[in-house]
């Protein structure tokens, strides 16, 4: 627990989203609305020069996106936790901001009670997730098998990999895979061209067929527009 109120910034592009939320956290008990920061580069940069405790984080912002922000805050700063507040409510998302280092993730619409527990939860290192989000988060980890990690298929890929090639196999072009992950479309191409070399394939089809043999994707393909994109 801190000592003192919980010092908090506010990372979101939209000046009017800010204020509502700074209207909103200002009068709560023990909570101090420190900043405000409207990308992630200010954001990550803003966390150490406030010392804040929590950065209420959106995903989707200008020059640097939420999720590699959530990343450069657990390599700079892992005492600073990120509680997700988004408009997405898909499980990509859901747990590639997870995975960056995320200890909360709620969408937007979330009540002020609701957010205010969460801000609360995470500062003593709970793990917080929306209605809704925690139901697909739970039936997440209970796939796992008890004692151990499950075993993924297609081990020599990375976990970031994976995530490109199960998009792919739903028939994602590169531009709806980049902003579902949000990257850019030149790292997914980057990362396609290393799924091709390690598993040996040529183009998308392929990669695509190798990718459902082992569960991956929907079970139709084409099933989200399909694409004749190689890379």
């Amino acid at each position: 627990m801190t000592d003192g109120p919980i010092r908090l910034l506010i990372a979101d592009d939209h000046p009017m989203f800010r204020y509502g939320l700074r209207a909103a956290l200002s009068d709560v008990d023990g909570i101090t609305v420190a900043g405000e920061a409207a990308d992630g580069n200010a954001a990550v940069a803003m966390a150490g020069d406030l010392g804040v405790h929590v950065v209420l984080m959106d995903l989707d912002m200008p020059g640097m996106n939420g999720i590699d922000a959530i990343g450069e805050l657990r390599r700079r700063l892992p005492e600073v936790a990120v509680l997700v507040l988004t408009m997405y409510d898909n499980d990509e998302s859901l747990f590639t901001a997870m995975r960056a280092g995320a200890r909360g993730y709620l969408v937007k619409g979330a009540e002020q009670e609701q957010i205010v527990r969460a801000v609360r939860a995470v500062v003593l290192g709970e793990v917080v997730f929306g209605t809704g989000v925690a139901e697909r988060a739970l039936a997440y980890f209970a796939a796992a098998p008890v004692g151990g990690r499950a075993a993924r298929p297609l081990p020599e890929l990375t976990d970031r990999e994976i995530e490109v090639l199960r998009l792919v196999a739903d028939g994602l072009n590169n531009a709806e895979i980049a902003r579902r992950l949000f990257l850019s479309e030149k790292t997914i191409r980057n990362h396609i061209s290393s799924i091709f070399g390690k598993l040996q394939v040529d183009d998308r089809a392929q990669a695509i067929v190798r990718a459902r043999r082992v569960g991956l994707g929907s079970p139709e393909p084409g099933g989200q527009g399909h694409t004749t994109e190689r890379r």
